[in-house]
């Protein structure tokens, strides 16, 4: 079964003309690619726009990647860059969570959860809704290195920054994920009480 080959036996096979292969390499990438992608735009159609752009780019690009780092790290790269310009053409203010219309936005998002409490109450909730608060840097540095597995090094090339900055980068974005974390789960600490 094709699922079972390494990532650089399925382009191998993609490069020789096994579309079949790609087809594996999508489907084996695509569920992270799509959430990173979603971590930038916050928003699910932008993100799905963005992940199809990512798989396309890297069809085209294939024959490039030179296999200096895993295939992952390379289309997580090409994931950043194309969220990126795609943010600024959409010119998405990222800026803070105290933007008056990301508050909103956030509120009517939280108010449409409440007919399902039970659900709202696991951790992977309020993780998620904590990291979609954050700056899509911060955001894609925590996904990538706690869902991605992405050693310092792999982001730093993912990003195009050392390890060093990425590493420094890291502590402050847990720092600011725990900020939020303590805040949502402080309402609802009220709400309980």
């Amino acid at each position: 079964m094709q699922s079972k080959l390494s990532d650089i036996e399925l382009i191998e096979q993609t490069l020789g003309g096994n579309q079949a292969a790609y087809a594996d390499l999508v489907r084996r990438h695509q569920r992270f690619v799509f959430t990173l992608a979603m971590r930038f735009s916050k928003n699910r159609e932008n993100a799905e726009e963005i992940a199809q752009d990512c798989f396309i780019k890297a069809y085209r690009s294939l024959s490039a990647f030179q296999r200096q780092s895993k295939f992952s790290t390379w289309l997580y790269s090409i994931v950043y860059t194309t969220s990126m310009t795609f943010l600024r053409k959409k010119r998405v203010d990222t800026d803070s969570i105290d933007d008056e219309n990301t508050y909103i936005q956030f509120e009517n998002q939280a108010s449409g959860f409440d007919n399902n409490l039970a659900e709202n109450k696991s951790r992977s909730y309020y993780l998620n809704l904590a990291i979609g608060q954050l700056l899509p840097d911060d955001a894609a540095i925590i996904t990538l290195f706690y869902m991605g597995e992405q050693s310092l090094e792999e982001i730093g090339r993912t990003m195009d920054m050392e390890a060093n900055t990425v590493k420094v980068k890291l502590f402050r974005a847990r720092q600011r994920l725990k900020e939020k974390l303590e805040l949502s789960l402080k309402d609802e600490v009220k709400e309980l009480i």
